[in-house]
């Protein structure tokens, strides 16, 4: 097959074209960052420099490609008027471009933001009304509707915290925990579902190549449900640490939150430690039923997440980061 990866340098994305390439796939790559790409180069992956907003190099890369898995996004932003742009307008971009050369399977790589928060002990199937409550999910969802308006024979998943080697985000907990410290935002009972970087690769290519996935949408995850305060020790655990658990009140939270974001803002950085990120952060539950994916590719994830952690911790001490 030949497969075109938007954010193939980063960390979804990477192992995405990882897995692709294990099967002999031909990939393209669209970057932005020529130093970046090098990283991908053992993969034997073609790069196309640009970004999203290129609509000539997506034109070259979508070219005689028989799968699009749409990756890149943004996480953080100033605005939601920069989300859109990142998230929404550039899924536009992608979508036309591919138009104009054909009908490939596109994958979107949403997120679970776009559908919202769960009700505790009910993960979300992917066919509930969508009620995000953030700037991010809402750009994710507003991605997803262009989606869903195209010609184009598509898919779309929604994974919930995504983790492993390479990622940069859940290693800000790893880190914290070295230090024996393990914050959580409410009372740690919050409900999480998870999954592993090459779980994840693995279920997109599972939903580009199968017929009953199109025009549906669903939650790619392992079906092992955890507390943020479980989530945490289990950190711990891998790193052969008991850190002490740090509930966060909702009032103290957003307070600390509203001061990164202050900082950020100051620096001319963006972070995802935001006041808006409160409104994710203190709700009941955040988990997806990964049964519908099941059913229609046979994929499951392979990793639970001690072992994931475990696996994780492993590759991170590895190359230096902790």
């Amino acid at each position: 097959m030949k497969a075109l990866v938007t954010g193939a340098t980063g960390f979804v994305g990477s192992h995405l074209a990882e897995a692709l390439r294990r099967r002999g796939d031909e990939v393209t790559v669209l970057a932005r960052s020529a130093r970046k790409a090098e990283a991908l180069q053992p993969l034997g992956v073609r790069v196309v420099s640009g970004d999203l907003r290129d609509t000539a190099a997506l034109g070259r890369a979508a070219q005689e490609q028989d799968e699009i898995y749409h990756v890149a996004g943004v996480v953080a932003a100033r605005s939601e008027a920069e989300f859109l742009a990142a998230n929404r307008d550039g899924t536009a971009n992608v979508v036309a471009a591919v138009e104009a050369v054909g009908r490939p399977r596109l994958v979107l790589v949403s997120s679970m933001a776009a559908g919202g928060p769960s009700p505790r002990d009910h993960p979300l199937r992917g066919d509930e009304s969508p009620a995000p409550v953030t700037a991010y999910g809402r750009s994710k969802l507003a991605a997803e509707q262009v989606v869903r308006r195209s010609a184009l024979p598509w898919t779309i998943i929604r994974p919930p915290t995504v983790y492993g080697p390479r990622d940069r985000e859940v290693l800000k907990v790893f880190r914290l925990v070295r230090l024996g410290l393990a914050p959580v935002f409410g009372d740690g009972t919050q409900q999480l579902s998870a999954v592993h970087g090459a779980d994840l690769a693995e279920a997109l290519i599972a939903a580009a190549r199968s017929g009953a996935t199109m025009g549906r949408t669903y939650y790619a995850c392992h079906a092992e449900v955890v507390t943020s305060a479980e989530l945490v020790r289990r950190v711990g655990e891998a790193m052969g640490r008991r850190p002490l658990v740090i509930p966060v009140p909702a009032l103290v939270g957003r307070a600390l939150l509203g001061m990164t974001e202050t900082a950020a803002r100051i620096a001319r950085q963006t972070t995802i430690l935001t006041t808006d990120k409160a409104n994710e952060f203190f709700q009941p539950a955040w988990t997806g039923d990964p049964g519908p994916l099941t059913r229609d590719t046979g994929w499951s994830a392979a990793r639970d997440l001690r072992t994931g952690l475990a696996e994780t911790y492993r590759w991170y001490r590895s190359a230096g980061w902790l």
